[in-house]
């Protein structure tokens, strides 16, 4: 289940890409397939050995480009020089990081002034909704829980603070909405409901059989109950940078 669009986001074969935040890797297996060079990152170790061992196995199945790596790393504190990526996907993180302004800043910093950045954050009204049937879901001591509520204008806002010029955006998977209700009504980490099991088996189906109605009910639903927003974003050149080629064919707010 992809959140990002790669047409949106522009991505060619050869592109260095970072997934930061990779999680299991879903965004950064997709862009490898494509061509791209990626590096996936993640705070959490437990899921890089598979990422890792993905990848490579999709590189000697001859699918892939020349590099395809997961690494352990702080999204605050990026282990990589200036200007090294030509595209960053930032899915389903910054809802999860205290120092997010810190964390953007150093996205910006490692993005080439030519790139593109996609950012995604869970959307203000399915988010609003999930905060108040569950306590559990952004409670601060439970790990990988959400500390903030984006509207997509505080989002371009603190993109624009970082550096970033933010375009285009679109919202995603308006089926898992009603999903994330069902399981902070029932309880975050209760996957054996009856009913999550339920409909988890219904997105299961979805994602796999793709049939022709949920996907026209989904893009209709989408900009109402999108669980996902996602903006796309050029950087502003820093002090002492070249500015980007004019014609970056990217719808960009001031």
């Amino acid at each position: 289940m992809l959140t990002v669009d790669y047409d949106r986001l522009k991505l060619e074969p050869g592109h260095l890409v970072l997934d930061m935040g990779a999680g299991a890797g879903r965004h950064a297996f997709e862009a490898f397939r494509r061509g791209a060079r990626v590096i996936a990152l993640d705070y959490g170790f437990d899921e890089l050995p598979e990422v890792r061992s993905l990848l490579a196995a999709l590189q000697e199945g001859g699918e892939g480009s020349d590099l395809g790596t997961a690494v352990n790393g702080d999204g605050t504190r990026l282990p990589f020089p200036d200007a090294t990526f030509d595209r960053i996907i930032c899915s389903e993180v910054l809802e999860h990081i205290p120092d997010e302004a810190a964390a953007l800043r150093e996205l910006r910093r490692v993005l080439k002034p030519d790139g593109m950045m996609a950012a995604t954050v869970p959307s203000h009204l399915p988010e609003v909704l999930c905060w108040k049937l569950s306590e559990e879901y952004h409670a601060p001591f439970v790990e990988g829980g959400h500390v903030r509520i984006f509207t997509e204008a505080r989002l371009r806002r603190d993109l624009r603070e970082a550096g970033f010029r933010p375009g285009d955006s679109h919202h995603a998977h308006a089926l898992h909405s009603p999903y994330w209700w069902l399981k902070c009504a029932v309880g975050p980490t209760n996957d054996d409901h009856p009913l999550v099991r339920a409909y988890h088996r219904l997105l299961v189906w979805d994602i796999t059989k793709a049939p022709r109605t949920t996907r026209w009910a989904e893009k209709v639903l989408n900009p109402v109950m999108g669980k996902s927003l996602v903006v796309y974003s050029r950087p502003r050149p820093l002090r002492g940078e070249a500015p980007a080629p004019a014609d970056l064919d990217l719808a960009v707010s001031a």
